[in-house]
């Protein structure tokens, strides 16, 4: 049963059959299909998602077409804790698919009812399906696979033009109810006028470390060559604003840990330090406990982790992402492949 520390958060609860549908429908996926390098199954995603119960696909159609929440859950999920097994050490080196994979076909079905699923082959060695769980070596960073320090909260890869449109976070297990901060704007706590200078290129968005080569693979020239476009939006700094959409009711793309403003530019500096003080005051906590899958839209909310202490025994927090994006096409300069989904 979710802990939701936030009550206010939209939830669909799946009924008792719901759950055991959705349960062996992605079972029998998993023998169908052998692994995500099958093309056939993201061929086959959007078919395959109508065969997910008509009353979560009229949930997730609402929470698309409404462009008002920035977040919702599903809770209720059967997630079999026998057969996943315990909660890995790291995600690099691990037989894939691994035994987990019915719920990783799940939140590809869930990612198909809003967009079509990608990954970045500057991310987790290119996965399509990301873990989350703690890593010893990465307590007190700044990455999903943190845990002693704050995860601040952000947009997700705030700064790349082809960052997703919604994330999805299944959660195989939390036991100790870790939560997940969520943000949204309060447009009204901000003047006109800064709010115009939010809306035009004059702040600078590193990418984040989970991106660069030090915390992925490289063992061939090819393999370095994808971390290029990274590298270049590191040496050139190119500005860009923070809100963007509609005037009246903006979209945001945060990311204050990787964000700097122009030194002589003290106009810009107190219009993100209004718009930083917004968002704060503002963050909620919702507990994404064992079964829950929780839905972030990535143009209207931030998200970030509390800290937490780690046991690294294999009973630790364990959360599957994956990227969505409403337009594929958009990011075909950046594939190598019409069909392939890993973007670098």
């Amino acid at each position: 049963m979710s802990n939701l520390t936030d009550q206010s958060t939209p939830g669909y609860a799946l009924t008792a059959e719901e759950a055991s549908a959705i349960a062996e429908l992605c079972l029998e996926l998993a023998v169908t299909y052998p692994s995500f390098g099958d093309p056939a199954l993201l061929h086959d995603l959007p078919r395959l998602a109508a065969g997910l119960p008509e009353g979560v696909q009229r949930f997730l159609r609402e929470f698309q077409l409404s462009d008002r929440r920035g977040h919702v859950v599903i809770q209720g999920h059967d997630f079999d804790q026998r057969r996943i097994g315990p909660t890995p050490d790291h995600w690099r080196g691990r037989t894939r698919p691994g035994p987990e994979f019915p719920e990783e076909i799940l939140l590809m079905l869930y990612s198909a009812l809003l967009g079509e699923p990608f990954g970045w082959a500057t991310q987790q060695d290119g996965h399509l399906v990301h873990d989350i769980f703690p890593i010893r070596q990465h307590e007190n960073d700044q990455l999903g696979m943190g845990s002693a320090e704050l995860l601040t909260w952000h947009t997700e890869d705030a700064f790349h033009p082809h960052r997703s449109d919604y994330l999805v976070l299944g959660a195989l297990r939390n036991p100790d109810h870790v939560p997940t901060t969520v943000g949204e704007l309060d447009l009204s706590s901000l003047s006109v006028e800064d709010v115009d200078i939010l809306f035009e290129p004059r702040f600078y968005i590193a990418p984040d470390e989970s991106h660069l080569p030090k915390n992925n693979t490289i063992d061939s020239d090819e393999e370095a060559a994808r971390f290029a476009a990274i590298q270049k939006m590191i040496d050139e700094r190119p500005l860009g604003p923070l809100l963007y959409g509609s005037r009246q009711d903006p979209y945001m793309r945060l990311d204050p840990y990787f964000t700097s403003v122009p030194e002589d530019d003290t106009d810009a500096r107190r219009a993100y330090d209004a718009l930083f003080k917004v968002v704060d005051a503002g963050m909620r906590e919702v507990v994404a406990d064992q079964g829950d899958v929780l839905f972030i839209d990535n143009h209207r909310a931030v998200h970030g982790r509390l800290p937490f202490r780690a046991r690294y025994d294999g009973t630790d927090r364990w959360l599957k992402r994956v990227c969505v994006t409403a337009d594929l096409r958009r990011s075909r300069e950046m594939r190598a492949t019409a069909e392939t989904r890993l973007l670098g």
